[in-house]
């Protein structure tokens, strides 16, 4: 789990500080010499007694933070005496025709890639499996989306991460917990300040775990003595089904199908809360997009409709697997992008047969403002943030259903006018 949860916002949030770099930052450009002498006071006076207090030797802190420097180019930094920056409307996956999430391009070089790996790594794979339940595919497909199967650099010390968003950033609390994660890792020996390398946002090594992760996930699966996630390829595989597991992996049982969903059956009955046996959905006429029969380990099981685009893309019945993959990022197209990645790279499959419609950009603005109204008529839509997840959509397509509209479960711009 790489930014604890919150979607998959990687690609949004470097955006972002990279428009951000543009912009003129006078308490950045002028105030930085003072900044840094209050860093090395915090580190002083706040960091090590917290630190000390955890368990974290002086040998261990002198080698992780002696030298150590703010880094000035990450994004979501507040620096003392400054004020945080305003919330902007956002127009990534989630808020835009979720199609684009989907490259097949890229898709279809992980599978490749993915098939290739998994076959070279087989007798580990199956022993992960064997231990953890986790299918191999499964763990292969999350491994190369997180790192690119352990190819992505990541040049970022980790230390220098969490410690410059520790001290100034707008979540400065979790992230001061995760440095003296970070360093409780180093402290047990495991790595090397040095070779504590991560991303942006403090994930590291191979599985992009969090250091919080780390410690209660991370595996040493090659029993070489340590859970090196960032170098041994067992390790960081077995660590990542483990946090499956832990999270609720069901042995035995698929992440979910694409299906469809006839006219005459309701979109609005998507979401965990409203969940079935898969031979209840199947007996109201819905049926697998391959016209193969479901699993019939399935049917006395629980099912979930989701229609991540309404009615306006794939429809699907879901496993409660699916929602422990939404655990390592809370997004239904991370989900359902991993479980797409790894049915190719088990049997060879290929794109969604629905199509991803375009159903136009949308502002958070908009959908908030979509939300409120939807409140205001006594709707649940979850949690007003902008976010069209399922209980908006099911909410906004019960909506559609009693004022004469034909039900698609998705905010577009056509309901903006109607929807007050």
């Amino acid at each position: 789990m790489r930014d604890r949860k919150g979607g998959d916002h990687r690609i949004a949030a470097v955006i972002l500080a990279m428009i951000g770099s543009l912009l003129p930052l006078p308490a950045l450009a002028q105030n930085k010499p003072d900044v840094e002498r209050q860093f090395q006071q915090w580190i002083a006076t706040d960091l090590t007694p917290q630190a000390k207090k955890s368990g974290i030797s002086e040998r261990t802190l002198k080698a992780a933070l002696d030298g150590l420097t703010l880094n000035w180019d990450l994004p979501d930094l507040v620096p003392p005496g400054s004020k945080p920056p305003k919330s902007q409307d956002q127009t990534q996956a989630e808020f835009s025709s979720p199609g684009a999430y989907f490259s097949e391009k890229r898709l279809q070089m992980l599978a490749t890639t993915g098939r290739g790996l998994a076959s070279a790594n087989s007798a580990t794979l199956k022993q992960i499996e064997r231990t953890y339940g986790v299918p191999g595919e499964i763990v292969v497909a999350i491994w190369g989306r997180e790192s690119g199967f352990g190819k992505a650099k990541l040049p970022f010390p980790a230390i220098e991460v969490l410690a410059t968003k520790a001290f100034m950033s707008t979540r400065k609390d979790m992230f001061r917990d995760e440095l003296i994660d970070a360093l409780a890792i180093i402290e047990r020996g495991d790595i090397t300040p040095a070779g504590m390398k991560g991303s942006w946002a403090g994930a590291l090594g191979q599985p992009q775990f969090m250091p919080s992760s780390y410690l209660k996930y991370a595996v040493d699966f090659d029993k070489d003595g340590h859970a090196d996630i960032w170098n041994s390829v067992p390790d960081a595989l077995a660590s990542i089904a483990h946090y499956l597991q832990m999270k609720g992996w069901q042995r035995g049982r698929d992440w979910g199908f694409e299906v469809n969903i006839p006219l005459y059956i309701s979109c609005a009955q998507e979401g965990p809360d409203l969940a079935k046996p898969v031979s209840a959905w199947a007996s109201t006429g819905i049926a697998r997009v391959s016209s193969s029969a479901f699993p019939s380990a399935d049917l006395k099981a629980d099912g979930m409709m989701l229609v991540p685009a309404g009615r306006h893309g794939p429809e699907f019945l879901v496993t409660p697997n699916f929602y422990v993959l939404k655990e390592y990022n809370n997004s239904d197209l991370y989900a359902l992008f991993i479980g797409n990645l790894a049915d190719r790279i088990a049997h060879g499959g290929g794109p969604f047969n629905g199509e991803w419609g375009d159903v136009g950009k949308m502002l958070r603005s908009d959908v908030l403002a979509m939300q409120k109204a939807l409140v205001a008529k006594g709707y649940d839509v979850g949690n007003v943030d902008g976010l069209p997840g399922y209980k908006t959509r099911r909410s906004l397509g019960d909506w559609q259903a009693k004022n004469g509209l034909s039900p698609t479960c998705y905010p577009d711009e056509s309901l903006k006018a109607k929807l007050r």
